[in-house]
């Protein structure tokens, strides 16, 4: 019996609502399924009162001293990745999160060592953000004597998660190292790590009050929005435009990150790099290029990375050696279609036409896509699947950073100190990295700016 027909014979995987007196089983609920579409966990929905009720309690609580928060964190790093939590072992865990988002079980399980390894660093992520002429606390000396507090923009910290893979849930511990409580809304494309996260943070010592988890309808997700001080939600262009004019919502959109390689380099000597860019983290990160430029004739390097993800085997989730995502089979066709609407006017190397690999169980691994432009167009370049997708253009000098623009990370394989200088000061450019993957990160390497930047202020203070 294979992995999935064995979890259609199994009780479904209770993921109830974390509230401030604990776990909350609602009487509706949503029934969360496979990509092979097989029931497989049951997610508690809570109504909107019960949300505002309980970011009340939260708001009504201090937060715990500065020293116990720290020791919290890393005990809860510990049993995130070795406990039995709400009867799942860390493996049996990573499996479910597997077959219910689609991502490689291997990918996922990489992901979860590094929510681990992210709870556990907390606050070395958060202290290269404070400026070095503030301190944590008004009691420290420098501080009495004259100087800045590095204090909370508010109380309550809200969290509408993704579900494109556990690593967004490695970034929010940082709002509990800082003395915030935290309500996280999880995704139903993965509600698990986000449960698992917040069982292990009790654990561990923090209080109900101090991280809650609220899955809810829209109308709830609103709510918590509303009743939180300052708000992190992840989506798309949509979403990026909902939040546009709220400064207490801070929006992780589409990640559009690219690579460009400049005419003094040679790309044959980059190709590994490119590809792993592209289909690391199964293609469905922010964080994955999207798009490849090139200062010369991009064909050749179209064509050696569409020879090099040609190669990769469509598998199901559960296999070790998967690389590619796996959705239900009409959503796949949906996706395979859309992007050929979209690649209309380019040259497909590998096109939409062989991007669904069908499974046999109700399952698809969507195959790699490569597409050669003629021009940098700004349009496709931005365009962005959840699958290894990637569009390849020349980029005359003349070009600048334009084409470069609204981009997460900017990969540069360059000589060209002038062109970082350019891209560094870009605005809508948030990460420039010279001759790194677009995926490399680091607790002292901000995602989008510190998330500690829009959760905190100075405040000057000086002491009698």
């Amino acid at each position: 019996m294979g992995p999935e027909a064995a979890a259609a014979t199994t009780e479904l995987a209770p993921l109830d609502a974390l509230g401030p007196s604990g776990r909350y089983r609602t009487r509706n609920r949503e029934v969360i399924v496979s990509t092979a579409g097989v029931a497989v966990a049951e997610l508690s929905i809570v109504p909107p009162l019960y949300v505002s009720r309980t970011i009340g309690a939260q708001r009504a609580v201090r937060p715990l001293p500065l020293a116990r928060r720290e020791a919290a964190l890393a005990d809860a790093a510990e049993a995130f990745a070795t406990a039995e939590i709400g009867g799942l072992s860390f493996e049996g865990y990573v499996g479910l999160a597997s077959r219910i988002s689609g991502l490689p079980i291997a990918v996922t399980r990489a992901g979860a060592r590094g929510v681990a390894a992210a709870v556990a660093a907390a606050f070395d992520a958060v202290r290269p953000a404070r400026p070095t002429g503030a301190g944590f606390d008004w009691r420290d000396g420098r501080t009495r004597a004259g100087g800045a507090v590095w204090a909370r923009r508010g109380e309550v910290f809200a969290v509408h998660a993704a579900g494109n893979g556990p690593g967004v849930h490695g970034l929010w511990p940082q709002a509990l190292a800082l003395g915030y409580r935290v309500a996280l809304r999880p995704s139903r494309r993965e509600p698990l790590t986000g449960h698992r996260l917040v069982n292990a943070l009790r654990q561990a010592g923090f209080r109900a009050e101090d991280a809650v988890y609220l899955p809810t309808d829209h109308g709830g997700a609103d709510g918590i929005i509303r009743s939180a001080d300052l708000a992190m939600v992840y989506g798309g262009q949509d979403v990026v435009d909902k939040y546009a004019g709220d400064p207490s919502v801070i929006v992780n959109g589409p990640g559009r990150a690219k690579i460009l390689i400049t005419a003094d380099r040679d790309w044959r000597e980059y190709l590994d790099l490119v590809v792993d860019s592209i289909a690391n983290l199964g293609g469905m990160a922010c964080v994955n290029a999207t798009a490849v430029l090139y200062e010369g004739d991009p064909a050749p390097l179209a064509a050696a990375i569409a020879e090099r993800l040609a190669t990769i085997e469509a598998l199901p989730t559960e296999d070790e050696r998967a690389i590619l995502p796996t959705q239900p089979v009409e959503k796949a066709r949906a996706l395979a279609n859309y992007l050929a609407a979209k690649a209309a006017g380019t040259t497909p190397l590998l096109g939409a036409g062989q991007v669904v690999a069908a499974l046999g169980d109700g399952r698809a691994a969507l195959r790699p896509a490569v597409h050669l432009m003629a021009e940098p167009d700004v349009g496709k370049l931005n365009i962005e699947l959840p699958f290894p997708c990637v569009w390849v253009a020349p980029w005359p000098r003349g070009a600048g950073v334009e084409p470069l623009r609204h981009s997460l990370v900017v990969t540069a394989i360059t000589g060209d100190g002038d062109l970082i200088d350019d891209l560094l000061a870009e605005p809508t450019v948030a990460n420039v990295y010279l001759g790194r993957p677009t995926f490399s990160a680091a607790p002292q390497i901000p995602h989008d700016g510190f998330l500690a930047d829009a959760l905190m202020r100075n405040k000057g203070f000086i002491g009698d």
